[in-house]
């Protein structure tokens, strides 16, 4: 036996309504198709459904022991459907953004502010946690899109550049002002003889920037103080602490504090910032709509 909601559906019409031409109706059917529905229903069952005369049908008793088993079936498969579509419209109208913690408070504000006045009906949420939790979220199915520096593609995600940025020096500034001083720019070889601090050796943002100092002057000061998030870092420089390297996405944090930015150039170099979705996920309106405001914002916020 296998009947289709096809079939049920039309059984239930005819049960209701008594009458094989109203319930064809309603189903939007001919009465003709109807009247195969049922009669390939009673054949799958091995029973006669309704008594047929010309003016009256009636459920066989056969009928009405299977009527209520069918109401059943049907009322909890709308159910159920209806519930999914209500889910699948929620989640369509809802993004999860995992991001880094420098991005998070710095970077997304403004985005989140200029996206959510262009789609109020889309709901924002976002998740600040370390590189390797943001991927975790992703592959996880806990957030829709992770964004930060990811320098290889994880097992199961999708990586996609959304913007670039460049290496700069930071380093405390003598200016009492409280205006945000403009970038400059500054050699590698002005390095030669600052007191460096950065994020542990073990951070990949920080490996690269040693490759570089390795490069240009022949040191990247293993034994450095290092502070687990650039925040800290940027609060450390200001205090004097010492001159750290990092990507131009600190902007943001770095004009909240006194402290000196400059591009570092000869050689000049880029960071792509990525995002990552888990493969295979299928990308909203709203998912995309949020890539290209981020993207539309990002080379702002990097100068």
């Amino acid at each position: 036996m296998n009947l289709s909601t096809r079939q049920m559906r039309a059984f239930l019409q005819v049960a209701r309504l008594g009458n094989f031409t109203r319930a064809a109706e309603q189903a939007h059917i001919t009465q003709a198709g109807l009247s195969i529905l049922i009669r390939e229903m009673e054949k799958q069952l091995g029973c006669r459904l309704f008594d047929r005369t010309t003016r009256v049908v009636t459920l066989t008793p056969s009928g009405r022991r299977l009527l209520p088993v069918v109401e059943r079936l049907v009322t909890d498969l709308d159910d159920v459907a209806a519930q999914l579509g209500a889910e699948g419209d929620e989640a369509r109208q809802t993004l999860r953004i995992a991001a880094t913690p420098l991005v998070s408070s710095h970077l997304l504000p403004q985005v989140f502010n200029t996206f959510r006045e262009a789609h109020p009906q889309v709901s924002l949420r976002l998740f600040d946690a370390d590189l390797r939790d943001v991927e975790a979220m992703v592959a996880a199915g806990d957030a829709d899109v992770g964004l930060g520096f990811f320098f290889k593609a994880a097992a199961g995600l999708e990586r996609t550049p959304v913007g670039r940025f460049h290496l700069m020096r930071v380093a405390s500034s003598a200016e009492e002002d409280d205006e945000a001083p403009a970038i400059g720019t500054a050699q590698w070889s002005a390095l030669r003889s600052a007191e460096l601090i950065g994020l542990p050796s073990g951070n990949p943002i920080q490996k690269v920037i040693d490759q570089h100092l390795m490069a240009t002057i022949g040191r990247a000061d293993a034994q450095r103080p290092t502070f687990n998030f650039f925040g800290t870092l940027i609060s450390m420089v200001e205090a004097g602490f010492g001159t750290a390297v990092m990507p131009t996405f600190a902007l943001a944090a770095c004009r909240r504090h006194r402290v000196r930015t400059d591009v570092l150039v000869k050689p000049k170099v880029g960071l792509d910032f990525y995002r990552i979705a888990k493969r295979g996920t299928h990308e909203t309106e709203a998912m995309q709509a949020f890539v290209a405001t981020l993207e539309k914002a990002l080379p702002a916020l990097s100068r």
